[in-house]
């Protein structure tokens, strides 16, 4: 009897003791816990400050660019500004089918007329130059396109062969902005992709810096800009309305 109350009182005890570590081990498991859930908050603080932290860079970024654009969309024009040229159309250099308005300022394609074949003028080609030129500084001016679905505008040198179908080169012109099957845009053959379709086109020339750019007026963008090239003699405006329709290209007032 007496070794078995001594056994009952071992056992009790190692109950105690077994509790006890029962009890331990949920305390040890739910610091475990806590600090998960701990660390999980801290991590989700930092997510937060570091997205945060990226928002606020990324919005500083736009901001500077937004503000750099601004100032390059300014300056650019207070340059077309200084540059703006009034140009006329030269009836002595229209081709034939050409039909040109009497202020110079529009020209489309229309019946054959019995003109001179002087030297000046295009016979093989739908085109007609300005009568101003430039062979140093800049020039800039605008162009009415609208209704047409096609058309040819850029700048050419003054010995342009005439006599003969255009080819453009980058090397020695022209240099030209071209509309084909009303919505394929090229320069000088290289097809572009444009966000919208121009109603008035910008030219805009740097003779000393070699560059002829091309702008959509009312959508204030670039469409396309030939660089490094090298210009030895005058330049001038060059026009083709083209046969599709006879919807007028318009040289207009350069837009304020």
């Amino acid at each position: 009897m007496e070794q078995y109350e001594k056994k009952k009182t071992e056992l009790s005890e190692t109950e105690t003791e077994i509790q006890k570590m029962i009890e331990e081990r949920h305390l040890k498991i739910q610091e475990m816990k806590d600090s998960v859930e701990l660390s999980r908050a801290d991590t989700d603080r930092e997510k937060s400050d570091s997205v945060q932290v990226f928002t606020a860079l990324i919005r500083s970024v736009e901001e500077g660019l937004a503000q750099l654009l601004d100032l390059l969309e300014e300056k650019q024009k207070t340059t077309e500004e200084k540059a703006e040229v009034d140009i006329t159309l030269d009836p002595d250099t229209a081709n034939p089918f050409l039909i040109l308005s009497d202020d110079g300022k529009q020209v489309y394609y229309g019946k054959s007329q019995n003109l001179p074949d002087n030297p000046e003028r295009f016979s093989k080609t739908a085109c007609v130059l300005g009568k101003q030129s430039i062979s140093a500084g800049k020039i800039y001016f605008e162009v009415e396109v609208k209704n047409k679905s096609k058309w040819e505008l850029g700048v050419a040198r003054g010995s342009i062969n005439r006599k003969e179908p255009i080819s453009p080169r980058l090397e020695t012109g022209p240099w030209i902005l071209m509309l084909r099957n009303g919505g394929d845009y090229k320069a000088n053959g290289v097809l572009l992709s444009l966000k919208s379709k121009p109603q008035k086109v910008g030219v805009f020339v740097d003779y000393e810096e070699g560059v002829v750019s091309f702008y959509d007026v009312d959508a204030a963008a670039l469409i396309y800009s030939f660089t490094g090239c090298n210009f030895t003699e005058k330049l001038f405006p060059i026009f083709g309305p083209c046969s599709d329709d006879r919807a007028p290209l318009i040289i207009t007032p350069v837009s304020k």
